[in-house]
């Protein structure tokens, strides 16, 4: 069999819409690469907050923007974190780092080199990649070769985030997520927004499955016609 025509596939949408667990399966079923971009985020945010950096100033923030060293692993059977050498793959999901990865985010000096991080590893993937995030359609990756943007009811993806976050109960994990996109959306630089090429896919009454395949179709229906 003759090696498939190595493709770019962008897929934003907002938390709990099922990106991770997509994107993973999906990488792993077509054997591409497979780059979070949210984790990325949280490793600097993670930094931030053990190096005692105040979140509240973002122009503290700036200033060390481009001192931690983040190495992303791009297998999405297994995809490692690194931070100065450690692993944090376990630390960057706690709730106090999910706190504070919007206001780390929004800081444009951390977006710039978080960005710039993202596009050097999409270009040097051999078979192709699927990175996920907020704004890889929009901003990082705005030549992707497919744009999916993945949605659900703030019900939905409460009762998803909940099973996930372990113990946390469905109504202030929903509050938590409606703020969370307010702030992704709203924010200056990069805000979390639709590209207006991208195939938007409600998952709401979906099962990961029918997502993981309706999303496989479409990758591969664009690598056909590529």
């Amino acid at each position: 069999m003759e090696s498939a025509t190595p493709v770019i596939v962008a897929i934003d949408g907002p938390a709990g819409t099922g990106k991770s667990s997509t994107s993973k399966a999906v990488a792993a079923q077509l054997e591409l690469s497979y780059l979070d971009t949210g984790a990325q985020y949280r490793a600097i945010t993670w930094w931030m907050v053990s190096n005692g950096i105040d979140i509240d100033d973002p122009s503290a923030i700036a200033a060390v923007a481009g001192k931690p060293e983040i190495i992303s692993g791009t297998d999405p059977e297994g995809p490692a974190i690194t931070v100065d050498g450690v692993d944090v793959a376990g630390p960057i999901r706690t709730q106090e780092v999910s706190s504070k990865v919007s206001a780390v985010s929004a800081v444009p000096e951390v977006r710039a080199r978080i960005t710039e991080l993202q596009r050097s590893i999409a270009a040097s993937a051999e078979k192709g990649i699927v990175v996920e995030g907020r704004d890889i359609g929009t901003t990082v990756l705005p030549d992707a070769d497919l744009k999916i943007f993945l949605t659900a009811s703030p019900e939905a993806r409460a009762a998803r985030r909940s099973g996930e976050l372990k113990g946390s109960d469905v109504h202030s994990t929903r509050e938590a997520l409606i703020k969370r996109d307010a702030a992704d959306s709203s924010r200056k630089t990069s805000p979390l927004a639709k590209a207006d090429d991208a195939v938007e896919v409600d998952t709401t009454e979906l099962t990961l499955a029918q997502v993981i395949e309706c999303v496989v179709t479409l990758v591969e229906e664009k690598r056909a016609g590529k």
